[in-house]
């Protein structure tokens, strides 16, 4: 048996990744946005609907949510950046919660509330906490990367969209104006 003998369909598997992630990387964000303009999640349409579990279990809906200025985010306890989010959205939901703010975190983890809870108590998590479906994320366009929020005026249309991780200060850009107006 020969070294070669093993190693070309190794290399066959790792020349098709690359190829992939070539592909994918040629394609660029325009190709995502595409993607994003047909489905739902576009910016200035309605936010798709939700009818998801908090940690106890109770179902929380899109439409309880009316009202107020949303940012619904799509997380998970494994991902460094979405960790790293947390503590910004814990002071924003402190900051802006009587101007009618809701921060709803949209977990995408395998383990549901089991994995969730721990995590949620040890940052002391202040802001709605739901457990989130594939089903979620592809009515939202297709979640391609985590962590991924989307920002809501008061009638329930996305106004901003902001894949990987933004910073407090780009998500109070986005709010400040919305804060201020009323349900048309």
């Amino acid at each position: 048996m020969s070294i070669t003998r093993f190693s070309r369909p190794i290399l066959r598997l790792a020349g098709g990744a690359l190829a992939v992630t070539l592909a994918l990387s040629l394609a660029g964000p325009g190709c995502a946005k595409k993607e994003v303009a047909t489905q739902g999640g576009a910016i200035g349409t309605e936010a798709p609907a939700f009818a998801l579990p908090d940690l106890e279990g109770k179902t929380v809906r899109n439409t309880d949510l009316k009202g107020k200025v949303v940012i619904l985010n799509f997380w998970a306890t494994w991902c460094p950046p979405c960790r790293d989010e947390v503590p910004d959205f814990v002071r924003l939901q402190s900051k802006y919660r009587d101007q009618g703010l809701a921060i709803v975190g949209l977990s995408l983890d395998q383990g549901g509330a089991h994995d969730v809870r721990p995590f949620v108590d040890e940052y002391h998590v202040n802001y709605t906490m739901l457990i989130a479906t594939q089903e979620t994320a592809e009515s939202y366009g297709g979640i391609l990367g985590i962590p991924t929020s989307f920002v809501l005026d008061r009638d329930g249309k996305i106004v901003k969209r902001f894949v990987g991780r933004a910073s407090a200060e780009s998500f109070e850009e986005a709010l400040r104006p919305l804060l201020t107006q009323t349900t048309s």
